[in-house]
């Protein structure tokens, strides 16, 4: 089990160094935009690969903050006894195994009908269907996440 964990903390911060360099270079393209515009020469393109980076800033950092549990967390569960509690954390971490295996499924699918298309992004060119693969892959790593979560809820309710 602790090597699964070390391999999912390693992936997961790779992940997140691809989805903070991409917001860098979001930043700076979107900064280098804004002052090739005043001096009228805007960067060709700009939106359309903010719009990329934006994608892979949010599915490459999914499972790296779910890891570390810097998520959304509901105060009410805090009431419930430590029963309940661990319960509550199983069944939303399966219902989000189900949800993210049918994302990551369904991007995958649109990935593979852009690649057939050769759908591109208008001005640049630039394909779709790595970033929905990219993506897609993300989501199922983030199904690791939570099977990790709920075996770690399980071993603490035995221990």
């Amino acid at each position: 089990m602790d090597t699964m964990f070390g391999i999912l903390q390693k992936t997961s911060k790779w992940l997140s160094i691809i989805a903070g360099t991409s917001l860098t270079l979001m930043m700076l393209l979107t900064v280098s935009d804004v002052v090739g515009r005043a001096f009228g020469h805007p960067i060709m393109g700009t939106y359309e690969v903010v719009g990329f980076m934006l994608a892979l800033v949010i599915g490459f950092a999914m499972p790296k903050v779910s890891l570390a549990r810097q998520h959304v967390y509901m105060d009410f569960i805090d009431r419930l006894s430590k029963r309940n509690r661990a319960l509550m954390k199983i069944f939303t971490r399966m219902l989000c195994i189900i949800l993210f295996v049918l994302i990551g499924y369904s991007l995958f699918g649109v990935g593979n009908e852009y690649r057939i298309s050769g759908e591109t992004s208008p001005t640049i060119l630039l394909p779709f269907y790595p970033l929905a693969y990219g993506v897609g892959i993300c989501c199922f790593v983030e199904c690791f996440v939570f099977v990790f979560e709920i075996a770690r809820s399980w071993r603490e309710r035995h221990e």
